[in-house]
């Protein structure tokens, strides 16, 4: 048992060191938008999700209704869903429900990949390992981002805040570029953010529901224009 928590730890310390960048930059954002850094760290703690942590975070500054901030986190995390039932069949049987429970609290896109890679089952041990490292990462970043937002000056704060738009670009260039499906949904997602941000009525609708509009409106049409076949999944 001890060996596999630390092998899993070991194995979760790249993915710990790359979620100190971007938590760093939610933790800034946040302080900077007007949580304290403790409401921050908090948020880091109890939610391992930069998207959904970077698009909930206006919802909550300008106190959206719960239904609101509940559809946009499930759209936007939607996909761990279907990790969580991809990554079931590599379970050993020392994973009983509350420990599959537990562990969907910190199955990211990272950990997922790097425990679906691991040649054999996966227990408990290795996945509790796997999941504390990058959860004590990413809320540490969090925390230096925070007290970093109260401590650097305005000027610099600002350019630091460009940081989060590159990483979304960082995330959706490269696959864009290899795959026109992928491409198409980018533009169609791109073009009706514009269309609620410019056009007279659209543009009075919330952040949130315009983020549940765009994603559920693309990705819808990308799987009708782009159909994946049955021996393609």
């Amino acid at each position: 048992m001890n060996r596999l928590f630390l092998k899993g730890v070991k194995h979760g310390i790249p993915i710990a060191l790359g979620y100190l960048s971007v938590s760093f930059t939610f933790g800034m954002k946040a302080v900077s938008d007007g949580l304290t850094w403790q409401q921050a760290v908090l948020i880091s703690m109890t939610n391992v999700t930069s998207a959904g942590q970077f698009a909930g975070l206006p919802l909550m500054l300008a106190q959206a209704s719960l239904i609101e901030a509940a559809l946009t986190q499930f759209i936007i995390n939607l996909r761990y869903a279907l990790m969580g039932v991809s990554l079931s069949q590599k379970l050993d049987k020392t994973m009983t429900t509350l420990h599959r429970m537990a562990f969907s609290f910190c199955n990211t896109d990272e950990i997922f990949a790097v425990a679906s890679s691991q040649p054999e089952k996966v227990g408990k041990g290795y996945l509790y390992g796997l999941m504390s490292t990058p959860w004590f990462g990413w809320a540490l970043g969090t925390l230096l981002g925070a007290v970093a937002g109260q401590l650097l000056p305005e000027f610099f704060r600002t350019a630091l805040g460009i940081a989060i738009y590159g990483m979304f670009l960082a995330i959706i260039l490269p696959p864009a570029r290899k795959e026109h499906p992928v491409r198409v949904v980018v533009v169609i997602a791109v073009a009706l953010s514009l269309c609620f941000r410019y056009i007279p009525v659209l543009n009075q609708l919330s952040s949130g529901f315009v983020i549940i509009i765009c994603a559920v409106a693309a990705s819808t049409v990308g799987a009708l224009l782009f159909p994946v076949k049955e021996g393609d999944a």
